[in-house]
């Protein structure tokens, strides 16, 4: 017998110790608290869940992007003049953070399951902030060296929209759960309802997003055209330095049909293949020539740009970590290499049965060969020979002197400016080479060329969309796809969709069952007041021993604060489980 005790009951919780105490660095159960969360941590709880879409919004950016690391590294270097993989950084950075925010999170979630008061360690609160800012400066970041690549993302829509549908469509059906538990088992409110609102907004947003998709690989098997030829961008330089023959070689022993390089005209009218403005990044001009290794590659004689070495810096940069891959013989042969004129790439064409494409880069108004920069090449072209139908010529100034050649453009134009022009093929970023677009061109006989196709989905995107070719960086990858990566006719989709969508609308409705099953119950009975403490009694006998015990306690704590005087005696029946009171004495 004891009197004004209360009946406490403390089992251990490993679990509730575990989530609380990592997230909020309370371990023990007196520093725990089922009441409503202060508005702070709200707020902080709403700061974590928008730093998650953030950095997963982010890490897909760089998921997709991985088609141009190329382009980004050479993008940084054109702006810093040093050559360097900044992609490893902010793939490192971005797992880190996005590890960390997700776990988080979930820890945030189980508070909130719990009916736990949220409350974010302070440390956690300088990493979450820190995190943000990181992400939101990378952004920035991005969006100033690299605003192009923004376009990838509705590329890469057309390949990961069914599958990102599915999982969407996983997480609002598991969110139901607390949703469920916040508006169902607590008092009504207008924010309940608000809650509620927009979350059945969301959750039939998802159900009909679908009909916004625009998928070329939904489609049936029968409609699937030819394989796209690959054309090899500057050879296969990822395996090779760039524009130099061995790369070349290596674009043709992986299945390039085609060979693409670019073209700079020398100050003594030699055309050879350079990339860069300066010499600088794939030549040692700074050793041999230091005081011009910072002049423009087109003001160089071509017995000054065949004295250099263009196979070095591959060895040493490794800029495709590939380098690790080669054999001793294939290093040798590359660290040899110099720097290839269009004569020698011309030649390998023909003897491969081959065709090229040229991209070239007039010179500058003071050059010598400003005005007969076109001259030099079609001169090039007859000393290879190669048949001219078989040589593709990029630029648009002086097309009516080179009649012979296949005639291409970068620009996106209408079928009338094609044929005006007397163009007969697109080279067209994949940007902006949306299906529609390619569909008309290829109505009219027009052929496209998509450029850089470097990753699996891309290229089966692509090639499900019917484009007759692509310009790679890498030929050995997409050597290995011989068909796309998932291809699936509308009836098949459209049953997934609704399936999908009808299996998720049971659940969810199913747990806001289960969540006001009790409210069902009393309803039911035909109670006329709801009395919340009796519809959680008469729910006792189903409960675990533990909520029992837990239960107890909170009904003698209410008691006890319902203002017991000071000769209320409390008895406890150990035997049956069972503690009463009485006023005066004590009762048994």
């Amino acid at each position: 017998m004891v009197k004004h005790q209360p009946l406490q009951v403390y089992e251990k919780q490993v679990f509730v110790s575990f989530v609380t105490g990592i997230y909020g660095c309370r371990w023990k159960r007196y520093q725990r608290s089922q009441d409503d969360s202060s508005r702070w941590e709200c707020t902080w709880f709403i700061i974590l869940c928008s730093s998650f879409l953030l950095l997963l919004f982010w890490a897909y950016f760089w998921l997709v992007a991985q088609n141009d690391f190329n382009e980004f590294n050479w993008s940084v270097y054109n702006r810093s003049g040093e050559w360097s993989d900044e992609t490893i950084p902010i793939l490192a950075s971005t797992t880190v953070g996005f590890s960390y925010i997700t776990f988080l999170l979930i820890l945030a979630l189980f508070h909130i399951s719990l009916g736990q008061q949220l409350n974010l360690y302070w440390v956690h609160k300088i990493g979450v902030l820190a995190t943000l800012l990181t992400t939101v400066s990378g952004v920035i970041s991005v969006d100033d060296v690299w605003g192009d690549e923004w376009d990838i993302l509705l590329v890469s829509l057309q390949s990961t929209a069914p599958f990102l549908h599915i999982g969407a469509l996983a997480t609002v059906t598991a969110i139901s759960w607390l949703v469920a538990g916040y508006v169902v088992r607590r008092e009504r409110s207008n924010f309940q309802m608000m809650v509620l609102l927009i979350y059945i907004i969301i959750l039939l947003a998802v159900y009909v997003a679908p009909l916004t998709f625009t998928c070329p690989c939904i489609m049936d098997r029968d409609s699937l055209r030819h394989r796209p030829d690959i054309i090899g961008r500057r050879g296969a330089p990822m395996l090779a330095p760039e524009n130099t023959m061995v790369s070349f070689n290596r674009a043709l022993q992986h299945g390039a049909t085609s060979l693409e390089a670019d073209v700079t005209i020398s100050v003594d009218g030699v055309p050879f293949l350079m990339r860069d403005h300066t010499l600088r990044r794939t030549t040692d001009v700074s050793k041999v020539f230091p005081a011009r290794q910072f002049d423009d590659t087109s003001f160089f004689n071509w017995t000054e740009i065949r004295s250099l070495n263009a196979g070095h810096w591959f060895l040493e940069s490794d800029p495709y970590w590939t380098v690790k891959t080669l054999t001793a013989r294939e290093r040798n042969r590359i660290g040899n290499q110099t720097v290839c004129s269009l004569v020698e790439m011309l030649r390998l064409a023909a003897r491969s049965n081959s065709s090229a494409l040229l991209n070239i880069r007039k010179p500058p108004p003071e050059h010598p060969r400003h005005r007969s920069w076109f001259m030099d090449t079609l001169w090039a072209v007859q000393k290879a020979g190669i048949s001219q139908k078989r040589v593709t010529w990029t630029p648009d100034t002086d097309r009516g002197k080179v009649r012979g050649l296949q005639q291409t453009t970068n620009e996106k134009l209408s079928v009338e400016e094609i044929r005006q022009r007397g163009i007969t093929s697109l080279t067209l970023h994949y940007g902006k080479a949306n299906h529609r677009d390619i569909q008309e061109y290829l109505a009219n006989n027009v052929s496209v060329t998509v450029y850089p196709v470097n990753e699996p989905w891309l290229y089966s995107i692509l090639w499900c969309s019917g484009v007759p070719s692509v310009s790679s960086d890498a030929p050995q990858v997409l050597r290995k796809v011989p068909y796309p990566i998932w291809l699936m006719s509308q009836s098949a989709y459209s049953f997934i969709w609704i399936s999908s969508d009808l299996v998720s609308l049971a659940v969810v409705i199913g747990i806001f069952c289960f969540q006001n099953y009790h409210m069902i119950r009393w309803r039911m009975s035909g109670m006329q007041n709801y009395n919340p403490e009796q519809i959680m009694l008469s729910a006792v006998t189903r409960r675990s021993s533990r909520d029992v015990n837990i239960m107890k306690e909170k009904l003698i704590f209410s008691e006890l604060n319902n203002g017991l005087s000071s000769t209320e005696e409390l008895s406890l029946y150990p035997e049956n489980g069972y503690a009463t009171y009485s006023h005066g004495g004590l009762s048994r």
